[in-house]
């Protein structure tokens, strides 16, 4: 994981506090002005937290700030603070290909659409993700559902069906769990 930056927008007095406790803090800082805010967006910053007098449009991650006069510990206990929930939510979304999973709110999300997903989807989902191969049916059934290889069950065939029949249903794709004779997969 890439560090975390603080960014300091249209503040210069700030900033230059900030600079003089650099050595104590966990985090990088830099200092913006309205024409470098769209760095942001095209150099692609990640981990980032905006910390303005003002709303900064387009942009998440702002934390506004009084100005009133500043306790600057109290300021950068609050900044880790948001560190901790950013890299929190960070760690709970999941890529796979064009998708999000949400391992929070337990969804899974393809451009303005969600789906809802159990405990045992998600974690089907995960356990398929990390394989990277072709997993068997009796692999799943003792893996994900802690069933003994010889217990004759449709279980996880069933369950597989309903995830791909919701996929497919929400999001008209056919192909998120493949099978063949060797078992399942996510592309």
């Amino acid at each position: 994981m890439s560090s975390q930056n603080l960014i300091i927008y249209e503040d210069k007095i700030l900033y230059e506090i900030f600079l003089e406790i650099k050595e104590f803090l966990k985090f990088e800082v830099n200092f913006f002005t309205k024409k470098d805010i769209d760095r942001i967006k095209s150099e692609n910053i990640e981990n980032y937290l905006i910390l303005s007098y003002e709303i900064v449009a387009d942009l998440n991650n702002v934390f506004k700030i009084d100005r009133s006069p500043l306790n600057i510990f109290n300021l950068i206990e609050k900044i880790n603070i948001k560190f901790l929930r950013l890299k929190f939510i960070e760690q709970s979304n999941v890529k796979i290909n064009n998708y999000n999973l949400d391992l929070n709110s337990r969804e899974i999300k393809f451009q303005n659409k969600r789906l809802k997903l159990t405990e045992k989807e998600i974690t089907t989902i995960l356990y398929l993700i990390n394989k990277k191969k072709e997993v068997s049916v009796n692999e799943l059934q003792n893996k994900v559902w802690g069933y003994q290889k010889e217990l004759e069950t449709h279980t996880v065939e069933t369950h597989i069906h309903r995830l791909r029949k919701k996929i497919s249903q929400n999001f008209g794709d056919n192909e998120f769990i493949t099978s063949n004779k060797n078992g399942y997969q996510i592309n």
